[in-house]
């Protein structure tokens, strides 16, 4: 009797248990559904996305209105490459011109990255079904290889500099210019009115 009892209470616990896993699955998914119901899909395409994720943010001229939902890849006939599709949901309300412009941006210097729309100014014409094609972010390993190219540019203007090469390399280390310049200022605080002499014009010659 008492394990018959025992078998009833596993089989009432496993019909609550699976009941309620049901129940929290459908409100799930009616959540899902009622959030996509009250906005709009929106695509972007894209050579290169630089890490954005499903679920970072898509925001219009600064202000949240949607996350990314999708990432895939398009082949294009035209251009003969596959590029990067980025399909997000936006709120119904938010309008976006057709002249938009759209780039990936960083939440901070190393933060989350995110979709960007810049509103355009055509109006009368807005995006629909077709997609935006997006600017390009700058990959890491550019910003890198633009740095490194500006730091050798420095080091090869100090070695110019230290070996007496260049405009400020003699300013610095010829004498004679240096004493030059000091008669130069010398003679110009005992005569200022030379600042002041108009040349002499050359006379014309006919022919």
């Amino acid at each position: 009797m008492l394990f018959g009892k025992t078998k009833l209470e596993l089989k009432v616990g496993i019909f609550v248990f699976t009941g309620l896993v049901i129940l929290g699955t459908f409100i799930l998914l009616i959540g899902d559904f009622k959030a996509w119901a009250s906005g709009r899909r929106i695509n972007f395409l894209f050579d290169f996305i630089n890490g954005v994720k499903v679920g970072a943010p898509v925001r219009f001229s600064g202000v949240d209105v949607g996350q990314v939902k999708e990432i895939n890849f398009i082949f294009n006939p035209q251009e003969n490459k596959t590029k990067v599709q980025i399909t997000g949901w936006i709120r119904r309300e938010v309008k976006v011109p057709i002249d938009s412009t759209v780039w990936i941006n960083t939440l901070g210097l190393l933060g989350e990255k995110y979709v960007e729309i810049i509103p355009g100014k055509d109006y009368a014409h807005l995006v629909t079904d077709q997609p935006i094609t997006g600017e390009e972010p700058i990959a890491t390993h550019e910003i890198a290889k633009l740095a490194k190219n500006i730091a050798s540019d420095i080091d090869e203007s100090i070695v110019k500099i230290k070996n007496k090469e260049g405009t400020i390399g003699k300013l610095l280390y010829d004498d004679a210019i240096y004493n030059d310049l000091e008669a130069l200022v010398a003679d110009l605080r005992q005569h200022p009115w030379k600042l002041f002499r108009k040349a002499k014009e050359k006379p014309v010659t006919k022919q």
